[in-house]
């Protein structure tokens, strides 16, 4: 039997990156006994090694909670800029938002981009000051901005302490009382949408939905409007967090369907949901389009890896829909794929995801985005990786991708922060004051913002500025490819493309990185970076050398100076016979890439 729709509340948890969404949903599931105590570990919801390891949320969990006769779906989300898609799906399938704010923090700028992804939504906000009990908290400032922020009054706001336990009770009957009860019909034709998913090697795709209409149980046949796959229910379920199988879902709840399917390509998020006895449903609206902003190319070092990456990339996109890929075809490091990430955290997380949960040892080329090319003859496209850019006698204009770029940063440090962006290009639009804070609007260059901004920008406002940003359009760039040839043979994994002004800076930068870290041979290896057939930096790695006249006892000095020069003479024949071709470990590309 499915729960009434006026016992059902539906809502997630938004905030800033580490401004205490686990450690809160932690004393949630302590408070309401979803959880037993003896079972119940630090970030609970957090299921990777990999989030528990880092300390942040990556993925959105849901869970089913019990209390005061209510049922209370919660859905955690990460905090990250890179993972905003995550709290995009799930503020979509809730009716209500906790919108957290650090004591000690106060807002920051994913606090204000996760509060307008919840006003798009017209989800209700309850908004809750955290961190209360800490010594540098300062919650009367904290309140104050919540309340220049959102409107609301000083009555509106819960302060409490996801890790002493302080105000739970309040937000329990916040949510009770402030969150509408969900919309939809118990008696209509079944309507889902497909919030998230993944992949089982037993139940092939479960996917993760919300009910909006109508009912499902196991046996049902149903289809997914948008592919047209079709398939049995083979189990329903709930989170709690892990997998409770029920015997329906209804109107209103979150849960679990395990579809059977093994073409992870059938099942789409945000698709909708029907019974084929029903083909006349309306489907649900779905997501907007998520844009990638970061492209790398992704090798196997084995070549008969080709296979499973890919089978990797299904299986994991599945998991992460803001992933994108296509296959590619490099000469040097053979075929692999150019995938789509929202960022460089993004890009690292699902690299090392691929190498733990798949056991696939992977070159990760240098970064780059998308430039839209306009040729002599007319035609545009799109190039997401250096080795595809035409010949510049047939380019009539590169532009590249421009952001709109939010900082939010307290007074002291907005001189600073103002020479950090226009170095990079930043154009002024104008600043914004809430309560003792600067809001700094730009806009600027991608590519300005790809490496190392934010390290800068941590750096110049002692580590508490926060930025968010957003695709703005392209602009002209004049912009070149800059190849490196180490040991004189082109490396194509580390081309990229640079603003001509800087393109001798850039070499030299990465030139040097890759005298740091490539191991020494046996022969000097020449490190070079080139546009076209002009070298603008070189460095060299000295030879390893083995002392050969360890064997001499004495003897007049002309026999040390023999083998030395019949050493040097075969270093020399090495690297003539194209013996010196120097393979370059996977670590030395993510050593460049962080730098």
């Amino acid at each position: 039997m499915s729960t009434p729709m006026d016992k059902i509340r539906n809502f997630s948890i938004i905030a800033h990156i580490d401004h205490g969404k686990s450690t809160l949903a932690d004393r949630l599931l302590e408070t309401t006994g979803s959880v037993e105590s003896r079972v119940l570990r630090t970030q609970h919801l957090d299921m990777l090694d990999i989030e528990r390891e880092r300390g942040i949320t990556i993925k959105l969990q849901p869970v089913r909670m019990k209390w005061n006769g209510f049922i209370y779906n919660l859905i955690d989300t990460p905090g990250h800029v890179d993972f905003t898609y995550e709290v995009s799906r799930s503020l979509a399938a809730v009716e209500g938002a906790i919108l957290l704010v650090d004591a000690s923090q106060g807002i920051q700028a994913q606090t204000l981009a996760n509060l307008y992804l919840a006003m798009e939504q017209n989800v209700s906000v309850i908004p809750v000051v955290n961190k209360v009990d800490l010594p540098n908290a300062e919650v009367e400032k904290t309140s104050r901005e919540l309340q220049e922020l959102i409107g609301c009054s000083k009555e509106d706001i819960i302060y409490a302490s996801g890790k002493s336990g302080v105000g739970v009770l309040d937000i329990l009957k916040a949510v009770e009382n402030k969150v509408p009860q969900p919309k939809g019909g118990s008696q209509s034709e079944l309507r889902a949408l497909v919030f998230d998913s993944i992949f089982d090697e037993y139940k092939g795709v479960i996917v993760f939905v919300r009910l909006v209409d109508g009912h499902v149980k196991k046996g049902d046949v149903i289809k997914f409007v948008a592919t047209g796959a079709e398939t049995s229910v083979e189990e329903v379920g709930i989170f709690r967090p892990k997998y409770e199988e029920t015997d329906e879902l209804g109107a209103g709840e979150i849960g679990y369907i395990a579809t059977g399917l093994k073409d992870v390509k059938k099942c789409r998020v945000g698709d909708t949901v029907i019974l084929t006895s029903s083909p006349t449903s309306i489907a649900l609206p779905g997501y907007r389009e998520v844009k990638p902003v970061v492209y790398v190319g992704l090798f196997p070092r084995e070549g008969d890896s080709y296979a499973p990456l890919r089978d990797a990339l299904d299986r994991l996109s599945l998991n992460d829909s803001a992933l994108q890929y296509e296959a590619e075809y490099s000469p040097a490091l053979g075929y692999g794929f150019r995938a789509g990430f929202l960022g460089l955290l993004h890009l690292e997380v699902t690299s090392e995801r691929l190498q733990r949960e798949y056991g696939l040892a992977l070159t990760v080329t240098v970064p780059s985005v998308a430039y839209r090319i306009t040729k002599k003859d007319g035609k545009v496209s799109i190039v997401k990786n250096p080795w595809s850019l035409p010949d510049p006698s047939h380019i009539l204009e590169i532009a590249e991708p421009w952001v709109g770029l939010d900082i939010v940063t307290p007074k002291d440090f907005v001189g600073g922060i103002m020479q950090l962006v226009s170095s990079k290009k930043g154009e002024y639009i104008n600043t914004e004051y809430l309560e003792g804070r600067a809001i700094l609007h730009y806009r600027l260059p991608l590519q300005s913002i790809l490496v190392d901004f934010y390290d800068k920008l941590k750096g110049v406002s002692s580590g508490y500025a926060s930025m968010n940003y957003d695709l703005a359009g392209y602009r002209a760039a004049d912009v070149v490819r800059l190849d490196f040839l180490v040991a004189e043979e082109p490396v194509e994994a580390l081309s990229i493309i640079v603003y001509r002004e800087d393109a001798h800076r850039r070499g030299k930068q990465i030139t040097m990185s890759l005298k740091d870290s490539l191991p020494r041979q046996q022969f000097v290896v020449k490190i070079q970076a080139a546009i076209g057939g002009k070298i603008v930096a070189s460095e060299k790695l000295s030879a390893m050398k083995k002392n050969v006249t360890a064997k001499l006892y004495g003897g007049d000095v002309t026999r040390k100076q023999k083998l030395l020069e019949k050493q040097k003479k075969g270093k020399k024949k090495l690297a003539s016979l194209g013996r010196g071709k120097v393979e370059i470990p996977s670590e030395v590309f993510l050593n460049i890439l962080k730098k």
